[in-house]
């Protein structure tokens, strides 16, 4: 591995702080291993260290002698292969990065330790030896020590001030980041930085927007750049995709008949892909009219925002290191969403059976919860439960259920289908044709609404070819966008033409189906 930076800065600690850096005139693994967990622990936020091996110091400057001491060439390969071992050795395992350099017509190894994504880390006191006990170790001043007391405690809650998204990760490069959805994000939250991302350097805008991290001489783009603005994250997090798996009959009853849909991309994407998908096939505004009541009653099958915000947690709360989609299944009984894994153990398995309010005192996406709420998908503050029970309330529809294992792996969201919508319900975006074109209705729905029929029964175009959608509407109680779809559809089928503008002109009807 080449280094991100010149060997002769490190050796004249130049341009990394003195305390970041470590000369080991010889090799040897115990306290370098102490070292390098420190390195990874990094308790002061640093960036981690270099560990050079083969150079000796001066005890009055700590700065190295020349010419170094350097590692006999015929000794490097086998010190590697010790490490590949004594890397096995840390907990949680650890990668330090090496590189042999040349310095005074000799070889050194340098370590190169970055901060560890899954800190703390222990090591054993002896590396070399067989059952030796572990411990954590940190940096104190040019000295790496046991971590005890107050500090240990610190250290393990370290893990919990690190969630994923803001982690830097090196696998993910600036040719990554897409420029049409870094902008159209700034654009979206009425950012300045919008209007500087085609001039300014796409590292100097990423560094505005916080989304490098770790030292200056090797700068790391954080999860979330991914996550947020990158066309395939799933490069990076495998399965970070949106499942939906319908099923017309119900996956008890016709287990065989389905349809599936994956839906990828950004983040924001997935969510507006979902979105968009639930609205134009699965959403319907029913209408029900009330017998001695002028105005019709009207629910959804689903409200929009309470689906939204289930959809916007489950992106939000995944863990996007298990390789498991998020999977949203639809029934004409309900939606659920099942998503990996569940809530941290810090809610109580009773506060998520009722439904309430889940709240988290930890975060796996911290940063990806602030994006989504500058762009209004979220409120975040451990509200998206009750603004989904609010939504369904309003609607008149039944309460959410959620449910976790006890081991937490899933977390499940049932949003059952409002108790209206069976076969007998009408809705506006199903409405019959007939009842545009004049003719009554079947049967079985004039037995099921017949006094929906008998009203409907004179407001048709063959009795008025000049009646306009808005009209129609009107005097059906049902929404003018329902109306305009049907008049659509019969334009597309042949049924009806219009004739003459949009103002003065009329309807003839083509063909009229014979009930």
């Amino acid at each position: 591995m080449a280094l991100a930076i010149n060997i002769n800065d490190l050796l004249n600690k130049q341009k990394i702080e003195s305390n970041r850096i470590e000369f080991k005139k010889g090799w040897n693994p115990g306290s370098i291993y102490h070292s390098i967990c420190a390195f990874a622990n990094d308790f002061d936020d640093l960036g981690g260290g270099y560990i050079i091996v083969g150079v000796d110091t001066d005890d009055k400057t700590g700065m190295a002698i020349h010419p170094v001491e350097g590692v006999p060439i015929e000794k490097i390969d086998g010190i590697l292969q010790e490490m590949v071992a004594y890397n096995n050795k840390m907990a949680p395992y650890y990668l330090p990065r090496t590189s042999v350099e040349e310095v005074d017509g000799k070889q050194v190894i340098v370590i190169w330790c970055p901060a560890g994504s899954y800190r703390p880390y222990s090591v054993p006191v002896n590396v070399t030896a067989k059952g030796s006990k572990e411990y954590f170790y940190i940096r104190s001043g040019t000295s790496s020590i046991e971590a005890r007391g107050e500090v240990l405690v610190e250290l393990r809650e370290l893990a919990n001030r690190m969630p994923f998204d803001e982690r830097g990760n090196s696998d993910i490069q600036l040719e990554d980041i897409s420029l049409v959805l870094l902008r159209d994000y700034l654009v979206k939250v009425g950012s300045k930085l919008a209007d500087e991302v085609i001039t300014t350097p796409l590292a100097t805008i990423l560094d505005q927007m916080e989304l490098n991290t770790g030292p200056k001489e090797n700068r790391l783009l954080r999860n979330v750049a991914a996550m947020m603005f990158c066309e395939n994250p799933s490069k990076f997090f495998p399965y970070t995709q949106i499942d939906v798996v319908t099923f017309p009959n119900g996956k008890m009853k016709d287990p065989n008949n389905f349809t599936e849909v994956t839906l990828k991309g950004s983040v924001p994407q997935m969510i507006k892909q979902t979105m968009d998908y639930i609205k134009s096939n699965v959403l319907k505004e029913h209408v029900r009219k009330v017998s001695g009541r002028q105005e019709a009653e009207r629910f959804w099958n689903y409200p929009y925002d309470a689906i939204e915000e289930a959809v916007v947690n489950s992106v939000y709360h995944r863990d996007f290191l298990q390789h498991e989609p998020i999977e949203i299944t639809i029934e004409p009984s309900g939606i659920s969403i099942l998503n990996c894994p569940g809530p941290d153990r810090s809610i109580s398995k009773e506060d998520i059976e009722k439904g309430d309010m889940l709240k988290s005192r930890r975060y796996r996406n911290r940063r990806l919860g602030d994006f989504l709420k500058e762009l209004d998908l979220t409120e975040g503050r451990s509200t998206g439960v009750p603004t989904i029970q609010a939504k369904l309330a309003e609607n008149g529809s039944p309460r959410a259920i959620f449910e976790t294992t006890d081991d937490r792996l899933t977390f499940l969201i049932t949003i059952p289908v409002h108790e209206g919508c069976n076969e007998s319900s009408e809705t506006n975006s199903n409405s019959s044709e007939t009842d545009i074109l004049g003719s009554e209705r079947g049967s079985e729905t004039k037995t099921k609404s017949s006094e929906r029929s008998s009203e409907t029964k004179d407001l048709i175009i063959k009795q008025d070819p000049h009646i306009t959608a808005a009209e129609i509407a009107m005097q059906l109680n049902m929404s003018s966008r329902g109306i305009e779809k049907q008049i659509r559809k019969l334009r597309e089928l042949g049924k009806i033409k219009r004739t003459g503008g949009r103002f003065g002109g009329y309807w003839e009807i083509v063909i009229l189906d014979k009930e």
